[in-house]
């Protein structure tokens, strides 16, 4: 017997580490796994009766970034004084960092347990041997460096070349020479190339995500099977979107280098934590290299795209457009300080916006800034750009239904592929059923029901292909012609309630690089400095609201409608009167007697009576008639030519008329005017009444 092993270390059980450094190892080197379990032998042979194997980290690294759960465990049981000795095929399968290395060797000359490898038996305990271990722990950390520069510096030199191809991204095969090509079959093809499509076309990979949900299309994927890689069809979701639409090699590039592993330690644990790195700093990229998914321009402008519409408050661009209503969000910058304005709602339902320049205030406990209302600048800003862009009404239309028409085009087209997959799969299916023993029943029954589901699913996407093509062709039929004369409008489409606000958003961010504003509290103005694409500059100056005015306050023209038609009618009237000619108040809501009511007392206007009517001469159109002694129609006439002094406050409301005016030398000459010619009239009827009389008599006959 060994004279380092004595009774206490064969009295306490004994630990074989068995351990592999990647799964392809674990794979492959079938014989290097042998061996170490192998060992258990030679432990049986030194004289152990109860020995543990511990294998729990075949495919783990030693080099420290990886967690051992099995190293961990042995560690521990050492440390409870349970094992006499840790064994392992080298000691280089322990560890290959110092750190998990010398806590091993420590720990073990603490608690007197002994290492084993194939060669010797080591005693920590004793000088010469825990400086051997030491030189060994040394070396093989010394040796893992060696291993790993060789190899990193073979593989960088390799990708530099552009012959590195570690996997196939999605759409692309990597052939038996090592290069890359593009899938052959169409429907993988059109389905990314439809990505790219409705993202320069939605100008968000988010929107492009919920686009294609919409209309029920799936992305391929790639997946390890039996064979190989393969491709299924998933649901898409928001990490599949981005990674298509930043990987270069879908614009024929070759790109290597593009993440980085850095090593993090949090409580003690090493973490692997994996960074992208920017363009500049990957080791290779290569254009040309392969057969392309879309243009190196149209890549370009993604790449920018998603840039922009990053959510980095610091950042200059204005970010993706959202769904709220303030519509300058990301353009405003502020000219005292140049940080960008940000935005609040506030109000019962987060409806009234606000720009505020508060980062300032936030960041550096700096005095606050400027801020200005949001209804005000918006308005005038949409009505500079409607101003800009009007011209170009008509084109934009006719591009809006040609666009319209390529999206139902573009998802019919995925559909129809889709439904090429599924009939294929049904045919296989139809074919290995014909193929089978009519006999077997356990087979074939399992076949037809395989057959079944596959032409259930043909069925199910006929179906849809046939309700897609109906609602293209019903929604084309309906938009065609109203697109065409709203083109001549912009206005009427910008102010509806049912133009996306996000449409309008990515107008704005299209035709404008940044707005710098400025506030003047002395003049009450705010200053807006537009920047053009194309370094035009344009300058607004908007007049402040009074203070105590809200967007929420009713218009102007609302409440001198109110003033005017109170001197004839009560608030309930006055209510119908506005909800049938359209207005609303500032919320947006009908109107009632109420608040007709609290309108009045605001504006401080005084309540219907009929003793102020009476007593300050007011009239309706038919009071005046009656007054005047004329017909209703006669008098509205006069009062829109305006020979008669009247009030018409509404479109769909009433006349107003004041004693006092219809008193006028003027009224009175058309009164006389009218008279004269009821008169005329009168005689001339007179007159073909006696010379008929006169005819038809029998004492006229002759």
């Amino acid at each position: 017997m060994n004279d380092k092993l004595r009774p206490n270390h064969l009295s306490r059980k004994a630990v074989l580490y068995i351990r592999q450094s990647s799964l392809s190892q674990v794979l492959r080197n079938e014989e290097s796994r042998r061996l170490q379990y192998g060992m258990r032998q030679r432990l049986v042979e030194l004289g152990w009766t109860e020995i543990e194997i511990v294998d729990e980290d075949l495919g783990k690294s030693a080099a420290g970034a990886t967690e051992r759960s099995g190293f961990e465990r042995m560690v521990a049981e050492v440390c409870l004084g349970k094992v006499g000795a840790v064994a392992a095929r080298e000691v280089s399968r322990f560890a290959r960092n110092s750190k998990e290395w010398q806590q091993l060797v420590e720990v073990c000359r603490v608690v007197d347990t002994v290492l084993i490898d194939h060669e010797t038996i080591y005693d920590p305990r004793r000088g010469n041997d825990r400086l051997l271990l030491g030189l060994k722990g040394s070396l093989n950390e010394y040796e893992l460096d060696i291993l790993r520069l060789r190899s990193v510096e073979a593989r960088h030199q390799k990708a530099r070349r552009g012959e590195l191809i570690i996997t196939a991204p999605v759409g692309y095969l990597k052939t038996a020479d090592g290069r890359l090509e593009k899938d052959p079959d169409l429907r993988v093809q059109e389905a990314l190339k439809l990505v790219f499509r409705k993202t320069l076309e939605l100008g968000a990979a988010r929107q492009t995500l919920l686009w294609l949900i919409e209309h029920q299309i799936q992305l391929p994927a790639t997946h390890p099977g039996p064979l190989g890689w393969e491709t299924i069809w998933r649901r898409p979701t928001y990490p599949m979107i981005q990674r298509l639409l930043q990987n270069p090699v879908y614009a024929g590039y070759y790109a290597y280098g593009k993440t980085e592993a850095r090593l993090e330690y949090r409580d003690g644990k090493a973490l692997k934590r994996i960074r992208r790195k920017a363009q500049a700093e990957w080791l290779a990229l290569i254009p040309n290299r392969y057969e392309s998914y879309i243009d190196e321009d149209s890549f370009r402008r993604i790449q920018e795209l998603l840039v922009k519409n990053a959510q980095q408050f610091h950042n200059a661009a204005p970010g993706a457009p959202k769904r709220g209503p303030a519509l300058l969000c990301g353009l405003l910058r502020c000219r005292r300080c140049g940080r960008k304005l940000g935005t609040r709602y506030t109000g019962r339902d987060h409806g009234v916006g606000r720009y505020v320049c508060c980062r300032g205030l936030l960041d550096q406990a700096e005095p606050r800034c400027i801020s200005l209302g949001a209804q005000d600048a918006d308005i005038a800003i949409a009505k500079e750009v409607l101003r800009v862009v009007q011209p170009a009404a008509i084109e934009a239309a006719k591009a809006a239904m040609e666009q319209s028409a390529s999206r139902h085009d573009a998802a019919l087209r995925a559909l129809q592929l889709e439904l090429q997959a599924a009939q294929y799969a049904a045919e296989k299916n139809r074919r290995q059923y014909d193929a089978a023993d009519p006999a077997n029943r356990l087979v074939t029954a399992e076949l037809e029901r395989r057959w079944n589901a596959a032409m259930q699913t043909v069925r199910a996407l006929e179906s849809r292909i046939a309700e897609a093509s109906a609602a293209s062709n019903a929604e084309c039929q309906q938009y065609t012609e109203p697109l065409g004369q709203l083109a001549t409008d912009l206005q009427r489409v910008w102010d509806d309630q049912h133009t996306d606000v996000r449409l309008k958003k990515r107008l704005l961010r299209t035709l404008l690089e940044e707005i710098v504003v400025d506030v003047d509290l002395a003049a009450a103005v705010t200053e807006l400095v537009l920047h053009w694409k194309g370094g035009i500059h344009t300058m607004l100056r908007l007049q402040r609201r009074p203070h105590g005015r809200t967007h929420h306050s009713a218009g102007i023209e609302v409440v001198e409608a109110v003033r005017q038609l109170s001197n004839i009618c009560p608030d309930k009237t006055i209510a119908g009167y506005l909800n049938r000619n359209g207005l609303r108040t500032g919320y947006g809501n009908r109107w009632t007697q109420e608040r007709v009511t609290s309108l009045r007392n605001k504006q401080q206007i005084p309540n219907y009576s009929d003793e102020r009517r009476n007593a300050e001469g007011w009239l309706s159109l038919t009071d005046a008639a009656n007054h005047l002694d004329l017909c209703e129609l006669t008098l509205r006439v006069a009062a829109e030519k305006h020979q008669v002094p009247a009030m018409h406050p509404l479109a769909e409301g009433p006349w107003i008329f004041r004693r006092a005016d219809l008193a006028q030398p003027g009224v009175r000459a058309l009164v006389e005017r009218v008279n004269q010619w009821r008169k005329g009239v009168r005689k001339r009827k007179d007159k073909t009444l006696s010379l008929f009389s006169a005819g038809t008599s029998p004492e006229g006959a002759v």
